[in-house]
């Protein structure tokens, strides 16, 4: 598969970004509400709550997509960007789809002179891991991490 390119999500190719976000929705065992994802992911976009980036082939067909949210570092005084979604079709899987999204990521890091990016993954997700240490991404062995639900 060649490289793919990777364009940032606009009301232009918000449906294939929806229809990704809601197949990753159902990877994570929730059920199919295309509408909602659709509507979800163009909130973040008017709100400019997120950023979004779209993986397609040559053929404009979308093969994946990566969701970013600005923080800030307080004590470093800039921005930090969590990467909270990162998902790839089954079939383009391994191919490189994955990297390229995360170097996409980074490169927004760069270009908004943030301190760095965060992610959380689950800690049985093996292949995740290695994927983002194979990325250059370090384990924080510093921090514990605590959740609230409400």
């Amino acid at each position: 598969m060649a490289e793919p390119k990777i364009v940032r999500v606009t009301a232009g190719n918000l449906g294939d970004a929806a229809r990704l976000f809601d197949a990753y929705r159902m990877f994570y065992g929730q059920t199919s509400d295309l509408a909602a994802a659709r509507e979800f992911v163009e909130a973040r976009l008017r709100s400019d709550d997120s950023v979004v980036f779209l993986a397609i082939d040559d053929r404009e067909s979308p093969l994946g997509f990566v969701q970013l949210y600005p923080s800030y570092s307080s004590v470093s005084m800039k921005r930090l960007w969590i990467l909270n979604d990162l998902y790839v079709v089954e079939d383009a899987r391994r191919s490189g789809v994955a990297v390229a999204l995360l170097e996409r990521a980074r490169q927004l890091a760069v270009d908004t002179h943030a301190k760095g990016l965060i992610l959380e993954t689950a800690v049985d997700n093996a292949p995740a891991q290695a994927l983002y240490e194979r990325c250059g991404w370090k384990r924080d062995t510093e921090f514990h991490r605590y959740e609230l639900n409400v």
